[in-house]
C-alpha cells in the first residue's frame, strides 16, 4: 500500500472548487513536484495532506488511515509527529532566535530538547548556518532563514515533508541550491517529500512530477524541442 492514498479528493470555498477530484498516490521515501499555475490547486491540496485543512468530498490515507475521521486534536498530533512544513515565507517568530524558533515543534511535541540539540546542530553545520542559531531571524538573509526553516521542519523526523513554494522569495541559485538540499535531507530522514512550484527549473530537479490544472490532475505537458 502506498503511504498516501488521494481518492476523489473535492475542496470548495464558497461554491467554487480548489480541487475538483484529485487521485493520486504517493510511496514512502519518494520525492515528488506537483506543479501547476496559481490557482490550480497544487497548494490546497497540499494544505489538505499537511491535515491543515479538510477536504470537502472524498478522503485522504496517510498509511491507511483516513484524515477525515480525525478529530482536530488528532488532526494537530498529526501534524506535529508525522509532518514537517516549509512554506514560501518561512514564519519564523521575530521574537525569538533562530535555535528556539527550530525548537518550537519539540516544545510542542513534548519531546527534550537535549535529546535533538546534537542533531540540530549537525544539520545547522551542514547546510552552513551554524553561526545564525544565536541570532534573530531579521538579523538572517532571504537564504539564510529559509534553511533555519528546513532545519525545524525536519526536526522531528516527519514522515512527510511538504514544501509551498520554498524557493518563491530566492534567486534562481538560491533556489536551486534549496532544492538539492531538501532532497538529500529528505532522503537521509526517509521522509516522503513533496514539493509544490511553479518554477519548472526547480519541478525539474525532480524524477516524480506531477501536474495540476484546474483543480485536478492532469497528463505531463509534451516537452518542447531542443
Amino acid at each position: 500500500m502506498s503511504l498516501i492514498e488521494i481518492s476523489d479528493v473535492k475542496k470548495s470555498f464558497s461554491k467554487v472548487f480548489a480541487l475538483n477530484g484529485v487521485s493520486t498516490s504517493l510511496e514512502a521515501g519518494e520525492q515528488y513536484a506537483i506543479q501547476g499555475s496559481s490557482g490550480s490547486g497544487k497548494s490546497t491540496l497540499l494544505y489538505l495532506l499537511g491535515g491543515l485543512d479538510r477536504p470537502t468530498e472524498g478522503s485522504i490515507l496517510i498509511d491507511g488511515k483516513n484524515l477525515a475521521t480525525y478529530n482536530d486534536e488528532e488532526l494537530a498530533s498529526y501534524r506535529n509527529r508525522n509532518v514537517g512544513f516549509v512554506f514560501q515565507f518561512h514564519f519564523l517568530l521575530p521574537s525569538m532566535n533562530c535555535i528556539d524558533n527550530i525548537f518550537l515543534p519539540a516544545k510542542i511535541g513534548g519531546v527534550s530538547q537535549d535529546k535533538l540539540k546534537g542533531e540540530v546542530e549537525d544539520l545547522a553545520e551542514r547546510l552552513k548556518i551554524s553561526h545564525c542559531l544565536k541570532k534573530y531571524p531579521y538579523e538572517l538573509s532571504g537564504g539564510e532563514q529559509q534553511r533555519v526553516n528546513i532545519i525545524r521542519a525536519l526536526s522531528l523526523k516527519p514522515k512527510i515533508l511538504l514544501c509551498d513554494e520554498p524557493t518563491g522569495n530566492l534567486d534562481s541559485e538560491n533556489s536551486l541550491n534549496v532544492a538539492q538540499i531538501l532532497k538529500s535531507l529528505a532522503k537521509d530522514f526517509n521522509s516522503t517529500l513533496v514539493v509544490v512550484t511553479h518554477d519548472t527549473a526547480v519541478a525539474n530537479e525532480f524524477d516524480n512530477q506531477l501536474f495540476m490544472s484546474d483543480g485536478m490532475m492532469q497528463p505531463a505537458p509534451p516537452k518542447l524541442p531542443n
